[in-house]
Parts: structure tokens; sequence; C-alpha cells
């Protein structure tokens, strides 16, 4: 925020989104939560908030990560501005029984206790307005397919870092093949040592490189699926 003495309260509606947007940007989270609270004040729909100054910010911040003009640092930061926004709105989102734009639970694989990517990767995913479970690092087959089931998800992301783990993904992805469930899920993969051919051989949906590729693959496969069961 380049005014140290500007007062956020002062600020009319159409000034103080955008003002949002810029706080988001540069990962102030005080003001985040001091913003929204001011829109709710002043009778904003909480999913009015959300798409309006949240999603709409993180987009903005997804697009500089993707084009090398912000890095993780960064976007780490203004993630947790987001997260500490979401904060005050996931219960009266929950309330008002808000649309959202599908759910997906991520972890990365067993034998991997890496989680900076797939952490960026959730914090993003909430950010563009999916619903995200994070089951964290280290996670076994019978860990997704108990998550995917009882969350009732869209979406399954798997994270690795090391060569040595990267096959577990496989093992994930032929069991749901196994159960007859590998329909079911949208299946997307990442980490540093992956590449597309990887995605492609284990029989995942995407391979996705960073985490703003990832919410653009995940809205793209929700739009094909909805397009899909309402013309099917």
């Amino acid at each position: 925020m380049a005014d140290d003495d500007l007062i956020l309260s002062d600020l009319p509606d159409d000034e103080l989104v955008p003002q949002m947007h810029d706080d988001l940007y540069d990962g102030m989270k005080e003001e985040i939560e001091e913003s929204v609270h001011i829109l709710l004040s002043r009778g904003w729909a909480p999913y009015d908030i959300l798409t309006q100054a949240l999603v709409e910010g993180m987009r903005i911040v997804g697009n500089d990560f993707r084009d090398g003009i912000l890095f993780v640092p960064e976007v780490l930061l203004a993630a947790n501005a987001m997260k500490g926004g979401m904060t005050i709105l996931k219960p009266l989102l929950i309330e008002t029984g808000a649309p959202r734009l599908g759910k997906m639970v991520i972890g990365t694989v067993k034998g991997d206790i890496h989680d900076i990517g797939k952490n960026l990767v959730s914090m993003m995913m909430e950010g563009a307005g999916f619903e995200v479970v994070d089951l964290g690092i280290n996670n076994a087959v019978e860990n997704y397919l108990g998550a995917l089931e009882r969350e009732q998800a869209d979406i399954l992301g798997m994270s690795a870092l090391l060569t040595t783990t990267m096959p577990y993904m496989k093992v994930v992805i032929d069991t749901l093949k196994e159960q007859g469930k590998r329909e079911d899920y949208i299946v997307l993969v990442g980490g540093a040592p992956l590449n597309e051919e990887f995605g492609r051989a284990i029989g995942a949906d995407a391979y996705c490189r960073d985490a703003a590729v990832a919410v653009e693959t995940a809205k793209e496969f929700i739009a094909r699926k909805h397009n899909r069961f309402a013309t099917g």
C-alpha cells in the first residue's frame, strides 16, 4: 500500500475493492481482513466479496506469477493475506450456501515430505474459488481414495519432489482404475521432476508445472465436466 495514511474505511466501494487487489498483491493480511469487515458492514454479500475482491485479486497475482513478474515468496504472502479474508468469509459462505467452482483433494505422495509447491497450489486454488481439502505430506493410496469419497471431490491433486516418489502417483491412478472410479475424478499432478510426458504415461488428466497453471487447468476441466453433464 503506497499511502501509509490511507484510511480504508474512508474509501467508497469502487475504490476499496481495487485497493484490496493492491493489498493482496502486496501480501497485506491485516488490511485485507479490515477491508472484508468494512464491506460486510456495508451490506456486501460474502460471495460478492470473495469473487470481486479476493478471487479477482488472486487472479492478478496468478497471472503475474505465471509471467515471471512475481515469485513464490511473494505469492505465498498474497495467498496468506487472502487466507485472512477467507477465514472471515468461510463460515458466512457456508451459511448462505454460496456456489463453489469445485472441490479438490490434494496431498504430497507417500515417501515425500515436500509441501511448498503443494501449499501454493492449495492457496491459489482457494483463491480462485475452489474448496480445497489438503491431506498434507506422505499420503498412501488409501488416504487419497478415502478423502475423495468422503469429501465428494471433483479433483485429485498429487505432488512429488523426489524422482523416487513420482511413480507412486501411478499406483494411486491405477487403484482408481481397478475400482472403476477413475472417470469420477479429474487427476492433476505436479512437482519439479515431473513433465507432461510423465503425466500422460501414468494416466493423469494433466501435468501442471506451477500453481497458476493448476488453477487454469482445473477451471478448464471443471467447465468441460459441467458442459458434459449439461449436454449428456
